[in-house]
């Protein structure tokens, strides 16, 4: 299975969700890739997203360059989550091909509201939005495991 997370510019949200989500599970089978509707060739990663990664589940991401989202990826994916409605909207009507796959990561898991983003916002910004992610994809692996009958194990 395929999980593909998207933001706007694949530099805080969708590479910190890409990156816990890839530390929480440890089923081989289950991969996360992440990209942006609109990122910036050869941009990298932010450096407070950098920093929340290292210190909160040791994963260094310094080297990753940010992906634009191609329809070949949305093709090879089994789930895609965008972090607000609008991405979701935007995807849907340009692809709606794709448009049964395509859900905001909070509506996924069965709650409400956008993942803010948290770019140009000070460490404790992308704290919040770390928890407020780490949060969401805990609930989604457990979707996944009782929608599924995935079998892996949440790391804690």
């Amino acid at each position: 299975m395929k999980v593909l997370f998207v933001c706007t510019g694949n530099t805080c949200r969708s590479c910190m969700a890409e990156s816990i989500f890839n530390y929480l599970c440890n089923n081989e089978h289950i991969t996360s890739s992440s990209a942006g509707l609109a990122a910036e060739k050869y941009s990298k990663t932010s450096k407070n997203a950098l920093t929340i990664l290292k210190d909160n589940v040791s994963v260094d991401i310094n080297e990753r360059e940010a992906v634009q989202v191609t329809e070949e990826m949305l093709k090879e994916a089994d789930l895609i989550l965008t972090m607000t409605s609008f991405m979701k909207k935007m995807i849907g009507s340009t692809f709606p091909i794709f448009g049964n796959k395509v859900f905001t990561l909070k509506e996924y898991v069965g709650l409400s509201g956008d993942i803010s983003d948290p770019y140009g916002g000070d460490l404790d910004i992308y704290a919040e939005t770390f928890n407020e992610l780490k949060d969401c994809i805990s609930l989604l692996i457990k979707k996944l495991i009782e929608d599924r009958g995935i079998k892996w194990q949440i790391i804690e």
